[in-house]
């Protein structure tokens, strides 16, 4: 099991960067039919699921950074 995060859409292909920083590429078929870019992913074999908690914190996080940038 490993995880990544969808970076972005490429047609039918979502391109994902994995925890070990590389990149790989997953038929968007493969994918949950409300992933978006930006969610986390728990990458079993071929099943693939979305860590809603672990995408929201992410969310949460980049939101914040962003905030206290244009204060």
């Amino acid at each position: 099991m490993t995880r990544g995060v969808i970076d972005r859409f490429e047609g039918d292909v979502a391109v994902v960067e994995l925890e070990d920083r590389s990149v790989v590429e997953i038929q968007r078929k493969l994918l949950p039919e409300h992933a978006l870019e930006g969610d986390v992913l728990i990458i079993d074999g071929e099943i693939v699921s979305i860590d809603e908690d672990d995408t929201k914190n992410r969310k949460e996080k980049a939101e914040k950074l962003m905030n206290e940038l244009f204060e």
